[in-house]
């Protein structure tokens, strides 16, 4: 087994007042050609949006963009028509595909956002747009892998997306562990979003990222309460 460990610290970083961020990978002004993504799995951003800021009304097109909140509120408005505000436990996947246009602001005047925004490059091009939005509460990822994103039709219990991944969120209680058998051919990465994991050996931090290739069974051990996302891509 292969783990390649992407440490916090060393995450590319923007600070533009309002917004705090740091890249997993190469994004936006920050470019590094050793970090460009992991198999489909492009862009990880670690967001921490101000109380009303925001991102105004802008494009994509052929992009499946994942929304998973941490803490505070986010106001999405597109133009499908979707329109609400994501909480805690709230998750988001929008199917950019021919084109679309959204807004993202910070629900709460004064309170801070924190949220992971995640690119996945689609399995086809040009498809209709698409949203979706689902509550997970923080029981059902309790000391358990809960998939939250999966190729569409693949698992009613998780949100759509064009794509051969599938999507876990996970709170494992320190001394907690659970387990992820990794298919042919297949990659893991893993994001932790806080606490302290050991993943078959190898320990990650808070804002640690880890590539695993050649693997078998992953056993995933809490050293304290954790919060993470574990991606099986193809």
């Amino acid at each position: 087994m292969k783990i390649a460990l992407r440490k916090s610290g060393e995450r590319g970083q923007a600070d533009h007042g309002w917004l705090k961020t740091r890249y997993s990978f190469s994004f936006s002004d920050y470019f590094d050609p050793r970090f460009m993504g992991y198999r489909d799995l492009r862009v990880i951003n670690d967001d921490h949006i101000e109380g009303g800021a925001g991102f105004p009304t802008h494009g994509h097109r052929d992009m499946e963009i994942l929304t998973y909140m941490l803490e505070g509120s986010l106001a999405h408005k597109d133009s499908m028509g979707s329109e609400g505000a994501l909480k805690r436990g709230d998750v988001q996947t929008m199917s950019a595909g021919s084109g679309v246009r959204h807004s993202e602001f910070n629900a709460s005047p004064s309170e801070a956002a924190h949220l992971l925004q995640i690119w996945i490059m689609p399995g086809r091009e040009g498809i209709a747009p698409a949203y979706a939005q689902a509550h997970i509460p923080d029981a059902e990822k309790r000391d358990r892998l809960r998939l939250i994103a999966a190729p569409a039709g693949a698992d009613n219990s998780a949100l759509p997306i064009n794509q051969d991944a599938r999507i876990y969120a996970s709170l494992l209680g320190a001394g907690k562990s659970v387990g992820h058998k990794v298919g042919q051919g297949r990659g893991v990465w893993i994001q932790l979003a806080s606490g302290e994991i050991e993943v078959n050996g190898t320990v990650m931090k808070s804002g640690d990222g880890a590539a695993i290739e050649e693997g078998d069974t992953l056993t995933l051990t809490a050293k304290a309460d954790s919060e993470f996302l574990l991606f099986d891509l193809a």
